[in-house]
This record gives C-alpha cells, sequence and structure tokens, in this order.
C-alpha cells in the first residue's frame, strides 16, 4: 500500500491519536495531532490557544507539502485550507459510556491526584469532561459526531467510519485494506 496523507478524527476518548500513531508507524510516515498546532506550549498544557493563522503556518512549514503523513485530531472550525492537502479522513466512533471510561482513565493517568476533588486541574477536568460527554449529544454545536458527518459530507476526498472498539492493528488493517480498495 502506498502512505498517503490521511486524517483521522473523532471524539475525544475515541483512539484518534493512537490509530494515528499506529498507521504512521506502519506506514513510516510522520504522525502529527492537531493539538500540537492548536495549543501553545504551555505549563500546565492546554491552556492557550494559538492564532489559526500560526497554527497553519507552521503545519505548513513542518509537514503539509510531504507527500505522506497523518494528522491526528480535530481541525473542524479552522482548519479548511487543510483540506485540499487530504488523500482521505477516516473518522472514528465508538460507544459513549466506552468513549468516556477510557477519557476517564487517560485523564487520570496523565494528571493523577490533579484532577481529584481538591486538585488544581479538577476544575478543568471537570469542564472538559463535560464537553467531552456533549460529543454524541446531536443538538450540541461544538465538536460532535453530527458535526463530524456533516463535514465529512463536505469533503472532496473519499471518507471512512470505524467503530474504534476494535484494537488499533485492526483498524490499521482496515484503513490498508480500504485504501487498497479505491
Amino acid at each position: 500500500m502506498t502512505p498517503c496523507r490521511v486524517h483521522i478524527t473523532g471524539a475525544s476518548g475515541a483512539g484518534v491519536t493512537t490509530l494515528g500513531r499506529a498507521l504512521a508507524q506502519t506506514w513510516a510516515v510522520p504522525a502529527q495531532d492537531t493539538d500540537d498546532y492548536y495549543w501553545q506550549p504551555t505549563d500546565p498544557p492546554f491552556a492557550a490557544k494559538r492564532p489559526v493563522p500560526e497554527r497553519l503556518e507552521l503545519m505548513e512549514r513542518l509537514f503539509l507539502p510531504r507527500p505522506a503523513w497523518v494528522l491526528s485530531g480535530s481541525c473542524l472550525s479552522w482548519g479548511d485550507p487543510l483540506v485540499p492537502f487530504f488523500d482521505a479522513v477516516v473518522l472514528l466512533v465508538l460507544d459513549p459510556a466506552t468513549r468516556m471510561a477510557r477519557l476517564e482513565a487517560r485523564e487520570a493517568a496523565r494528571w493523577g491526584a490533579a484532577i481529584a476533588p481538591g486538585g488544581p486541574r479538577h476544575a478543568a477536568h471537570l469542564a472538559f469532561r463535560d464537553w467531552a460527554a456533549r460529543y454524541d449529544d446531536p443538538a450540541f454545536t461544538g465538536r460532535s459526531l453530527a458535526v463530524h458527518r456533516r463535514w465529512l459530507a463536505t469533503l472532496p476526498c473519499p471518507t471512512l467510519t470505524l467503530d474504534s472498539a476494535a484494537p488499533p492493528a485492526a483498524l490499521v488493517a482496515a484503513i490498508t485494506a480500504w485504501q487498497q480498495g479505491r
């Protein structure tokens, strides 16, 4: 299979970054994550957004012109200039209860006691968790499954939706089989 420029997107906790890294490793191409461009490097992380023109310029300088890469994350509301670079887009979906359990485990591993009641990141954790839980609400106008599906319908490139309950290796195999069949 010939590696290409693939964007993998979906909800927080759906395994988007994990699949992006696995696919990039399989293809031996760069793995990028939108969070690395969306957020400025801060301590603690995820505290200050990078201005959109800076995000796009940084991406252009670091990887967009390359013939193959995997970009995981979401670029809804700011990434329209990236669309012409996409050879394909993969949307990961996952049962909401499973996704939120994965998200809770990831956040606990990332932040430890800092997100526990009384911890310095507790309020931020609750806000993030509440935001992430709304992904499956069709009335939510932020990053949601409904918004992602509407966006996919506008793309000029092929799209694929996969259930990320499957292990990453099976998802990589599904992308490979899909690409070979196109």
